[in-house]
């Protein structure tokens, strides 16, 4: 995914001399700095970046490009620079994705003579990591699930649009598919929306032609398909540090040896991250005194960011993990030998009568639940009076807006899908869980996804038949990256939020297949407590959900 960065730093450039002024709103900065650093903006004559919606000093004699959202916000905050007296010398305008003919419309009406350049380029997503996008829109989560939601259907409108940009961008035009849901709807109506976009997006290319399908496929399927992934204490170090230390925006802060407060960005230029991220907790604590030795022979610190001992500091910080919960939790509903549990209330109920805190106990709860795809509702109450929460029910019941089983009766039978063996794969006892997203990317490489669970949007080209048919058109010996990038790639999207073990998955289905990349995203990456606490918000009135947006955005 290094084309993000290409298309972001080579926008215009090469048609505007001189220019020094780039102006972003909050969601092209963000975009920006994921794919940027200033020397790059500098190096191509860029030495000064505004915020669209703040004030600022008029520069007549120069040149701007505005790199913004196409919104009515955006487009009424670019006519205010120009309808009276001009700012700038002339505009040259990028929209992250599609601008409506009302705002363009208002545009040339107002500043028709200033704008040089107005073009759509795109790119309306965030390349959160080298295998992971984002929407960055954590609200879509209420507006799709909430009961009291006003607009759902111009959210499932918007993430299509986003999703359309992503492909463009990946110069990709896939086959779509979705998980069937005799209780949910949102994957299907996305997944028609998305391919309805693509074909009009892709009816001509550059040469009047019509562009076929690529070799790729794009999956979409709903949060409620996989609830425990999400919920569970994962023990590997990304997921680890997200779910127990405070970091926000990507950015863990702590104290030096000399008491100033420090901070380390945690993303994809720092290669120390990036090395040890999806390792587990154990493999961490082993390499760290490694390190440390390696680093005190050479005298060199490592190439990342984050020094050894921001690392070490990060893992003091973790409170040790709760044996009884770990295990509890580690693979739902079966013992250290995979097998099932008879009794899984004798194992939840220490936990639930230790001075725990009350997050994990709703999350041993909804554990226990999950597994048994349900409980009735006598035996509900009782676990809630154990956690003590009877104020706070939102946390269990709410889950049922996924389309995910609460409350059954007690003859209430749920076939439960098959998961892949992976007894032989796993190294440590207390992380015996998979995510179930892992076995459908695994499947659809290997072109066993049943057509019956995951209907077909639109055909995907006869020639996409897993990693066995793309790898025998290679005959040449290629490096794994070369095999990537000449083989198929698998797009993942899951409405409402991923995890992080999510993610690693993807990363790791690459590595063990080779020959064809895995991308996954979603509107936001979820910790369980954000989840936790957007799955009690979804019984709030609009007024309320709106004042909990407007917090975060602060």
């Amino acid at each position: 995914m290094a084309c993000f960065v290409k298309q972001l730093t080579h926008i215009s450039l090469n048609t505007v001399s001189n220019l020094i002024i780039l102006i972003l709103d909050a969601f092209t900065t963000k975009l920006l700095s994921s794919c940027c650093k200033m020397s790059d903006l500098m190096s191509e004559k860029i030495t000064i970046v505004e915020d669209l919606f703040k004030s600022r000093e008029p520069v007549p004699e120069m040149k701007a490009i505005y790199f913004m959202s196409p919104t009515a916000k955006c487009v009424d905050a670019f006519i205010a620079d120009f309808k009276t007296k001009p700012k700038y010398k002339a505009a040259y305008v990028y929209f992250t994705d599609y601008c409506p003919d009302d705002l363009f419309n208002n545009m040339k009406l107002y500043c028709a003579k200033y704008i040089r350049v107005c073009k759509e380029i795109n790119m309306c997503f965030m390349p959160q990591e080298a295998q992971v996008f984002t929407f960055d829109n954590p609200g879509a989560f209420q507006s799709i699930y909430s009961p009291n939601s006003q607009d759902k259907k111009k959210t499932l409108e918007t993430l299509a649009d986003q999703l359309v940009t992503l492909c463009a961008t990946l110069d990709e035009y896939p086959g779509v598919r979705y998980k069937k849901d005799s209780n949910m709807e949102n994957a299907k109506i996305l997944a028609e929306l998305v391919d309805t976009k693509l074909v009009r997006h892709y009816e001509l290319d550059d040469n009047s032609k019509k562009k076929g399908k690529t070799q790729a496929q794009l999956l979409i399927v709903e949060r409620g398909f996989d609830p425990v992934s999400p919920i569970l204490h994962e023990l590997t170090y990304q997921a680890m540090a997200y779910d127990l230390i405070d970091i926000q925006n990507d950015t863990y802060k702590y104290k030096g040896k000399d008491g100033s407060e420090k901070q380390a960005v945690l993303n994809e230029e720092d290669m120390l991250w990036v090395r040890l991220r999806h390792k587990h907790i154990a493999e961490v604590s082993e390499q760290i005194p490694k390190m440390v030795k390696e680093i005190s022979a050479s005298k060199k610190q490592p190439d990342g960011k984050i020094t050894i001992s921001n690392l070490a500091q990060m893992m003091k910080k973790m409170p040790s993990f709760r044996k009884q919960i770990t295990e509890v939790c580690s693979n739902v509903g079966s013992d250290v030998e995979g097998v099932k549990v008879k009794d899984p209330m004798r194992t939840l109920l220490p936990v639930l009568l230790h001075p725990y805190s009350t997050h994990d106990k709703i999350r041993a709860v909804l554990l226990y639940i999950f597994s048994l795809s349900g409980t009735t509702d006598e035996n509900l109450s009782k676990l809630i009076q154990h956690v003590k929460i009877e104020e706070e029910r939102e946390y269990i019941l709410n889950w049922k807006e996924l389309g995910v089983p609460i409350i059954t009766s007690p003859s209430f039978f749920s076939r439960k899908p098959s998961r892949r063996d992976r007894s032989q794969e796993q190294t440590y006892n207390l992380s015996r869980w998979t995510p179930v997203i892992k076995d459908v990317m695994e499947d659809a490489v290997e072109n066993k996804l049943d057509t019956k669970e995951w209907p077909h949007q639109s055909e995907c080209p006869a020639a996409w038949n897993g990693s066995g048919a793309v790898s025998a058109r290679q005959k040449h010996k290629a490096s794994a990256q070369d095999e990537r990038r000449t083989g198929s790639r698998l797009i993942i999207f899951v409405l409402g939020g991923i995890c992080f073990s999510e993610m690693r998955s993807a990363y790791e289905v690459t590595q063990a297949v080779k020959s064809c990349e895995v991308i996954i995203g979603s509107s936001h990456i979820l910790t369980p407590t954000s989840l936790l606490d957007d799955i009690k918000a979804l019984s709030k009135r609009p007024m309320e959900i709106l004042t909990i947006d407007e917090r975060s955005n602060a």
